[in-house]
């Protein structure tokens, strides 16, 4: 009887957790709406179509007429709803000859770069100052842990294409280079944190756009 007893309770413990999971199959976000820590609040379901699960944003080549001569087209969730609280997302990157995306980090994610044609330098440095780079070619992939800065190159003579995907719907980007040199901060305090000669971080601001 206690055997029997406890199948039953086990059962609807069961049906009862299935039913709350199953009341929620996705929560495609609502841009109307701002995001907060948790993304966006959800879309109604009776206005969410096929079509919120599809995006074709990544088809063209990026515009690569730029100071880094590179391209990131996001499909994250502010560009695909539908990826709001399902812990993944996706971007192109495009690197023209002599093209690279500067020491950055995520912090909301890591990253899964896929190379899909030419050659690509890549690398990380680890909270122990470690640094780890390759240069990776078509069909490589390499991994950047969340929050730790790394880099793109583009190793080869040409054009290089690869897909980051990312643990995270909305992974955030700070660029080393621009969070010293595009913004306000006093070139006194740069060169006190940086041990950088202030003629040389004046002239960085320039370039970047920053001030002081």
């Amino acid at each position: 009887m206690l055997l029997k007893t406890l199948f039953h309770l086990h059962l609807s413990f069961l049906l009862i957790f299935t039913s709350q999971a199953a009341v929620q199959d996705f929560c495609v976000g609502d841009l109307s709406a701002p995001e907060g820590p948790a993304g966006y609040s959800c879309k109604s379901p009776a206005k969410v179509t096929v079509n919120d699960f599809v995006y074709s944003g990544l088809a063209g080549v990026g515009n690569t007429s730029n100071l880094i001569k590179a391209a990131v087209s996001p499909a994250f969730s502010a560009q695909f709803p539908a990826l709001n609280g399902l812990g993944l997302s996706i971007a192109r990157l495009d690197l023209a000859p002599g093209g690279v995306v500067p020491m950055h980090t995520h912090p909301g994610g890591s990253e899964l770069l896929l190379v899909v044609d030419g050659s690509i330098c890549a690398g990380f440095i680890s909270s122990a100052n470690k640094i780890y780079f390759k240069t990776l070619y078509k069909g490589d992939l390499m991994v950047f842990p969340q929050g730790l800065l790394h880099f793109q190159v583009n190793a080869g003579k040409g054009p290089a294409l690869a897909f980051v995907s990312f643990s995270s719907p909305s992974p955030g980007l700070q660029i080393l280079d621009f969070a010293l040199f595009a913004n306000d901060l006093p070139t006194e305090l740069i060169h006190d944190t940086t041990f950088l000669d202030e003629a040389q971080i004046k002239k960085l601001k320039g370039v970047l756009g920053g001030t002081n």
